[in-house]
């Protein structure tokens, strides 16, 4: 198949995305000015950081002559969801090797179900061969098994050196627009780019959606791999994964619920309601100081919007 050797002018993104003051009684009365950067409108399929993330390899994956793409998910991956659509869009084979070679012969969840429809082939592996999928001769063995050794890798979650190339951008357009731009962080890559774009001055604040305390290590490794070093300014707040990943306990869907009710927002679940929680319980704990204007990155929206 003939693709174009611009996927952009294919994917057709909107940036800038738009920011949105907000007024809300959790920040106004702490003086904290809340903005929300929806970056969920940036693509109608692929939005936010996935967009972001997605772009420059697929941009490398197309000019470099790959016949497919080849990533790695869970079950319920958003980044497997949108490596398939991006496939989808652009014409181009993709392969998802997913966690859990109990789920083969099962019948596919909503979320893989969407994978297939848009073309992706699904194989799925053992627990412990996709803990050493970054592993070379791993690597080699699972795209080999799967008939797909000359594909370009996604790694999981999308984060590599050019992934936060692209996510710097996001970073540039909030430059002077706040003094904290705060997003929800699986692998860290979003944090990573959004640090390296913003000006002197600002900082980048990650709410991990996942336990474990491993992601500080993984945004350096990041930043050196792109960069050649740190990248602009930022910091971590844990202990706000309500449990860990896809941890929805009935307090947040009510707090959800209710940022929705009172700001006509739809409210990703996984993520961005995580990262709203985060933020005004820092605020209400006197984390920011009066005066600071804050920005939410809104980095996706449910799956039924």
């Amino acid at each position: 198949m003939d693709r174009s050797p611009n996927p952009d002018a294919l994917l057709r993104p909107r940036p800038p995305s738009p920011l949105r003051e907000i007024r809300d009684e959790r920040f106004d009365r702490y003086g904290v000015r809340l903005l929300l950067k929806r970056d969920d409108l940036v693509h109608p399929e692929l939005p936010g950081n996935k967009w972001r993330k997605l772009a420059p390899n697929l941009r490398a994956a197309v000019e470099g002559g790959f016949p497919e793409l080849a990533t790695f998910g869970g079950a319920y991956s958003n980044h497997l969801r949108a490596t398939a659509t991006a496939g989808r869009l652009l014409g181009l084979p993709t392969l998802g090797i997913v966690r859990g070679d109990e789920l083969a012969g099962r019948p596919l969840n909503d979320s893989l179900a969407r994978c297939a429809a848009d073309g992706m082939r699904l194989r799925f592996v053992t627990r412990a061969e996709y803990r050493r999928k970054a592993e070379p001769e791993v690597l080699a063995r699972l795209l080999a098994a799967a008939g797909a050794g000359a594909a370009y890798v996604v790694p999981e979650g999308g984060s590599n050196a050019l992934a936060l190339h692209g996510c710097a951008g996001l970073g540039r357009e909030l430059r002077g627009r706040c003094d904290v731009a705060a997003v929800a962080c699986g692998t860290g890559g979003t944090l990573a780019g959004l640090a390296a774009g913003l000006a002197p001055g600002q900082r980048a604040l990650g709410v991990p959606v996942l336990a474990g305390g491993f992601l500080a290590g993984e945004i350096r490794s990041l930043q050196q791999a792109a960069f050649g070093g740190p990248a602009g300014r930022w910091t971590l707040a844990e202990g706000f994964d309500h449990g860990g990943y896809a941890r929805i306990p009935a307090a947040l869907e009510a707090f959800a619920t209710g940022f929705e009710d009172r700001h006509g927002l739809p409210v990703e679940r996984i993520y961005v309601a995580k990262l709203l929680w985060a933020l005004a319980s820092l605020t209400e704990a006197a984390a920011f100081p009066r005066g600071t204007t804050l920005t939410a990155v809104i980095t996706g929206r449910p799956a039924a919007v």
